[in-house]
């Protein structure tokens, strides 16, 4: 749960209260800039393994390894990302130099001996780009606005509509007619999404102090913020558990499905066979087709003052 003393601050500095949607316009801006980002992403993702064993004739065992280890990466340099961001950069700063160092690496990915310094960059540029970007939701919201919670799942759309999109553009692309070009058009993605940001920067908010503690006691009285501390870790540590088994198999998709759907009779027509990154697509189809139903749904409960929590939530989905 964000910390109210940061969303009381900035309700003091909220952008214009303009709106698209029934929504803050920041919000737009924001949802177009990682739907481009998604898409520039899971593009790249849905062709990486493909091009190492097909291309670059790498063993299906090395291909899955430098796979893994690539994921793995992801998924660690926001943590370091995150923190530069916060006590340096600022959260805009992080989002337009990580995303012009992952449009490098991207476009880097088109010249095979770049292969592994493409790799590392796009991972990098990712560390500085992924935290920074949606953590200015929050911030375009009053503390007791009940848009606050749709927000994130409006927000999670249009992860999953450029997952859905990259596949069948970049994918088909590389898949069909050369690598080099599928690459290279997740790079031109990810500027996309860039000047998209930089030309909604005045519907966004404004920076946070920087260089503060992250951590704020819970009450005033000093022998708690100790145990309101440990209740978090807590608690984060055990939802971080559930990601991790949910992660390792979710992660599969660009990997060893991949490499099942490539083996498998795609074959629809004698001068048609589906092509093996569209698989990719099926996942992000049934987020965000099935996002609104959803938000419909907690939308109702909400005003019964039924909602579940967003544990509970996650139990469901789990």
């Amino acid at each position: 749960m964000p910390d109210p003393t940061l969303a009381d601050t900035a309700e003091t500095s909220l952008p214009s209260a303009k709106q698209w949607f029934g929504q803050p316009r920041g919000l737009t801006v924001l949802f177009l800039t990682e739907m481009w980002d998604q898409f520039s992403f899971f593009g790249m993702r849905a062709l990486l393994v493909l091009y190492m064993v097909n291309h670059l004739k790498f063993a299906q065992h090395k291909a899955s390894w430098i796979y893994a280890f690539y994921a793995a990466l992801v998924y660690f340099t926001p943590i370091i990302g995150g923190w530069i961001c916060d006590r340096w950069l600022g959260r805009r700063a992080s989002v337009i130099i990580g995303g012009l160092i992952m449009a490098l690496g991207h476009f880097f990915m088109a010249f095979e001996p770049m292969f592994y310094v493409a790799l590392t960059t796009i991972a990098v540029g990712n560390g500085l780009f992924l935290p920074a970007l949606p953590s200015q939701i929050d911030s375009l919201y009053k503390h007791d606005d009940p848009r606050r919670k749709s927000a994130y799942n409006i927000y999670y759309v249009g992860i999953n509509l450029g997952a859905f999109a990259a596949p069948f553009v970049i994918g088909t692309v590389g898949e069909k007619i050369s690598f080099h070009y599928g690459f290279a058009l997740a790079g031109i993605g990810m500027i996309v999404g860039l000047l998209t940001y930089v030309a909604g920067g005045r519907y966004l908010p404004p920076e946070p102090k920087r260089g503060g503690s992250i951590l704020k006691p819970v009450v005033d009285d000093p022998r708690t913020p100790k145990e309101g501390v440990l209740k978090r870790f807590a608690l984060l540590i055990a939802i971080a558990a559930c990601v991790v088994v949910f992660r390792g198999a979710y992660e599969q998709i660009g990997n060893t499905i991949s490499l099942w759907a490539e083996a498998a009779d795609r074959v629809v027509t004698p001068n048609f066979s589906i092509p093996v990154t569209w698989f990719q697509s099926l996942n992000p189809l049934m987020v965000f087709t099935l996002t609104p139903v959803f938000v419909a749904r907690w939308s109702r409960m909400a005003a019964k003052d039924r909602e579940p929590s967003s544990v509970i939530k996650m139990c469901i989905g789990a």
